[in-house]
Parts: C-alpha cells; structure tokens; sequence
C-alpha cells in the first residue's frame, strides 16, 4: 500500500491556518509526515504576497505535534552554510523528538536570490557546491569532527553537538537533474523527491538514471525511498485524486507528497483522508 505525505507551501495564508492543518493532519494517520519549503517568496502569484520562514515555522510546529514525521522540502543548499544546516537539523531532531526528516535542493529560484544578494551560480556551479555541501552535512552529522578542504567550503576540526535523537535523520533529496542530482541522491539520500511529474511514464524514465548512478556508486537502490509531490486540488474531487496516486505507486513510487493548493483549510483533510483510505 502507498504512503502519503502532507504538505503546505507556506505562501498566500496566515500562521493559523497552517498550525491547524499541520495538528489535523497530526490527528489523521495515513499522513505519516508533513512538510513546508525552503524559499522567502511565494511560488504563485501574486510573488510579492505573504511567505512565512520554513525553519522557523518547524520550530514551532515540531512543539505543535506529536506524531507526525516533519521537514522542509527542500532547502536551498545555498541559502545557509552547510555547518549551519546541520546544527540546525540537530536541534530540530532534538525539539521534535526525533521526528525531523531534512530535505537538501541545490537551489533554483533567481527571483529571490537576486533580490537577496544570495550567489546561485550556474548550474555546474550548483551541483558542484550542492555535493560539497552534502559531503558537509552528512560528516558532521555522523562525525565526532570533520575537517573539510573544497571549493566551497572550508572546515578544521569541525563539531555538531548534540548529534540527532535518531541513528540517523532521514535525508531527503528533491530533483530531477539526471546528471548530477540523482548522482548526489545515489551518494547522500534516503529519499528522492520528484517534484510534479506530468505521468508514471516520464517518473519511470528518470528513476532509470538513479538506478544507474546507484550502480556507478555501489549503492542499493532499493534503500532509497522514491516519492513525488502531486497536488491537492481543492477544484478535484479526493477520490480522483487518490486514483492519480495508485498510478505513480504502480510503477514503484513509495509515497506521494500531496501540496495543498488553494484554501489552507483543515477541513479538507479528513475527506481526502479518508479517500486514500479507500
């Protein structure tokens, strides 16, 4: 059977509206994780409307539940040093009780990085800085220190204490780049996002070139959970919906990540619960 995932792009509505649907969905087990985003600007128009911070939100809501597995999908790589990323995973493992799952994007949005004055780069330089940063992340927090000599980034004798509350905080990688990305998810993830794929069809084709990267890197590809995100219309019926899901879980998908779009609502959870129940 599927799994199903929650998620709330935290753009276009209030703080209440979010803590209610993240302590519903809390409530409703078939949603075994719940999950914001990584940017400052919305992603719909109008781009200038509200867009709560997703870190600071998981703080919150991490206090705000108990169950459910949380995370942001997925967080810029450039957006904050990798050392900085990995204390702040700890921390979140700690304030949630070992359920934070990190979620790692090599970064793609121009119109809030230009705004900002934060360097995305090509996207040679992108994934090259995405891998170092990886390398980063997963030696601090596994390591009692690193030390670290790249391109990007430079550590001596580095620590991250308290290491995490679980054996290991779930790493999730979002992308489809069938180069660079799937060979950083082959290396580094526990979890490989696609973000809206058109059909199974086109999903299948690229699960073809992890697999091959895996091979290339000596890693099981079994051992990496394969999800999408699909979206949550509040315009489609939730059986419809759960239909689309059975056609990505047939050809391998393990979980589908469903993004809320339009009303930030709690009451629409438990019918479109219950539709994937069914």
């Amino acid at each position: 059977m599927g799994r199903h995932a929650i998620k709330t792009p935290p753009h276009h509505a209030t703080w209440a509206e979010f803590l209610s649907v993240w302590q519903a969905a809390d409530e409703l087990e078939i949603f075994e994780s719940a999950w914001n985003w990584d940017h400052f600007y919305p992603l719909a128009e109008p781009f200038n409307g509200p867009n709560l911070e997703g870190w600071t939100m998981l703080g919150a809501l991490a206090q705000a539940t108990k169950r459910i597995r949380i995370g942001a999908m997925v967080n810029g790589m450039h957006h904050r040093h990798p050392a900085v990323t990995a204390n702040m995973a700890a921390t979140l493992d700690h304030v949630s009780g070992g359920r934070f799952e990190l979620g790692m994007g090599a970064g793609w949005n121009f119109l809030e990085s230009d705004a900002y004055g934060i360097a995305l780069g090509t996207k040679k330089e992108r994934s090259d800085r995405f891998e170092e940063g990886m390398e980063v992340i997963a030696s601090l927090l596994e390591n009692t220190s690193t030390t670290y000599n790249g391109d990007y980034y430079q550590l001596t004798d580095a620590w991250c204490e308290p290491k995490p509350v679980q054996t290991k905080i779930p790493i999730v990688i979002g992308g489809k780049g069938r180069r660079r990305t799937l060979r950083t998810v082959a290396r580094f993830a526990d979890q490989w996002d696609y973000t809206f794929p058109a059909t199974p069809q086109e999903w299948l084709e690229t699960n073809e070139f992890l697999l091959e990267h895996c091979e290339a890197v000596g890693r099981d590809a079994a051992a990496i959970t394969r999800s999408v995100h699909l979206g949550m219309d509040h315009d489609k019926a939730p059986g419809e919906q759960a239909e689309l899901a059975e056609t990505f879980f047939d050809v391998g998908v393990d979980i589908v990540v469903w993004s809320m779009r339009g009303p930030v609502d709690a009451q629409r959870l438990a019918p479109f619960a219950k539709a994937l129940a069914a």
